[in-house]
């Protein structure tokens, strides 16, 4: 459990051993949801896949605010691990599960008690409210695990330890799949067996992973068998996890309204963006890891007071922007080709228009997958670099040009495709900001 390679081995060589571990657990999340919108797609009808891409877009928003802040107290763990500081890490440990609990479980409730008012906020087509209900009901029991997991989770990768992580990741990602077929398939239940398969599978990785962490680690036994909370404590939990926090749950937020808005075109879109995202997923996973490692990397050393360490994680994290830009590039070539092809995963071929439309959002959007993948790592660079509040800006800049652009398409004549170019556009201006404040932050670093 005291992994020390961060602080210790050399820069490159200890982030991407601690980056690959995350990038297969990502893999394997994004696998089981596209196995989720392949059984649905497949078996049961375009307008349970409609319902699905819904709800994943809701609870994806809701649960960010919980991840969000297990992130923010993750890089505030990672410090005092690196400084060797336990008794301080063990308090927090205690102090930040219980705050992110109490959160989770006011979160839970309201969810529950105003479903009809955020399916009636989603724009959600009378066709498909019903299905889409049932659907919410299940998953949303599934939100306290989605914490359990991701906390303990957090704390295990402050550490330095993401293999664990995706040991639990891909026993419920097995699950996930194995229960899928059997309730939708064998049992016939509809979407209502899916969210059940999900749910299940998110209680199995959050019970593993935390039993895990408290049989094998000292620090967060004591934590809970010790129980000590300050208020210097909470507010330094506070100031490292709002901003992460809240940066999650905007970038969520403008997923949400801008699947509101697709929603109001109708079920065949609404199925053709649900397919789409799914696929796109797969592009900017290796950037979005990259960035989480990077900001670790960097937590621990800082916390170490390693600053020459600090400062050539921050020189390979230039480089991985290059990386990513050059992976994302492929990506959208491979995309561009085999568009059609992956649509037809998810959807029947007789349903041309909802293909077609999914094949146009994915030439669009597809094509720019650069500009995701900057974004990425500048975000996770400037969480790294102590202004969290940068990928905040960053983030309202790139969504909100996305909704703006999104609501004056739906409220004009313009084609659907207007909103699919609403997206690069949203993530070149937020990169070009972001890139251009950079050079400006750099000198400080160079002191």
């Amino acid at each position: 459990m005291n992994n020390t390679y961060l602080t210790t081995e050399n820069v490159f060589k200890s982030i991407s051993i601690f980056a690959v571990p995350m990038l297969i657990g990502n893999i394997l999340q994004q696998l089981y949801n596209i196995i989720d919108t392949w059984v649905v797609g497949k078996y049961i009808n375009s307008d349970a896949l409609a319902a699905v891409g819904a709800v994943f877009a809701l609870m994806v928003f809701i649960t960010s605010i919980l991840i969000g802040l297990c992130m923010g107290s993750g890089v505030v763990f990672a410090q005092d691990y690196g400084r060797k500081d336990f008794s301080v890490l063990q308090r927090r440990i205690g102090t930040a599960f219980i705050g992110i609990g109490i959160i989770t479980v006011v979160i839970t409730v309201l969810t529950a008690c105003k479903m009809d008012l955020l399916l009636q906020w989603l724009n959600i087509p009378a066709e498909i409210y019903d299905t889409t209900l049932d659907y919410l009901r299940i998953m949303i029991v599934g939100i306290p695990a989605v914490f359990v997991y991701n906390f303990f989770a957090a704390y295990l990768k402050s550490l330095g330890n993401s293999v664990t992580p995706l040991v639990y990741l891909a026993v419920s990602a097995v699950v996930n799949i194995i229960l899928d077929l059997l309730f939708v398939l064998s049992f016939g239940m509809g979407v209502k067996g899916a969210a059940l398969a999900t749910v299940i599978a998110q209680y199995i990785s959050a019970l593993g992973c935390g039993v895990h962490v408290i049989l094998k680690s000292e620090y967060a036994r004591n934590a809970f068998t010790h129980i000590s909370i300050r208020a210097e404590d909470i507010r330094i939990l506070f100031s490292y996890s709002f901003y992460t926090c809240l940066q999650q749950s905007v970038m969520n937020l403008g997923i949400l309204m801008v699947q509101g808005i697709v929603n109001s075109y109708g079920t065949v879109v609404m199925t053709a963006f649900a397919a789409g995202v799914k696929i796109d997923a797969f592009a900017y996973m290796p950037a979005q890891e990259y960035g989480n490692a990077f900001s670790t990397f960097l937590a621990q050393n800082y916390g170490a007071n390693k600053m020459d360490r600090f400062r050539q994680g921050i020189r390979v994290g230039i480089v991985g922007i290059i990386t990513s830009a050059v992976y994302c590039a492929a990506a959208s070539l491979v995309l561009w080709i085999f568009a059609k092809k992956l649509m037809l995963i998810f959807i029947p071929e007789s349903k041309t228009e909802i293909i077609n439309i999914g094949v146009q959002y994915l030439h669009i959007e597809g094509a720019f997958y650069i500009g995701i993948g900057i974004l990425f790592l500048l975000y996770g660079l400037y969480r790294a670099m102590g202004r969290p509040q940068m990928s905040l800006i960053l983030t309202i800049i790139s969504l909100g040009t996305r909704v703006v652009i999104a609501k004056a398409v739906s409220v004009s004549d313009m084609p659907v495709s207007g909103i699919w170019w609403a997206v690069p556009l949203g993530w070149f201006l937020a990169d070009t900001v972001g890139i251009i404040c950079y050079l400006f932050y750099r000198k400080s670093l160079k002191r």
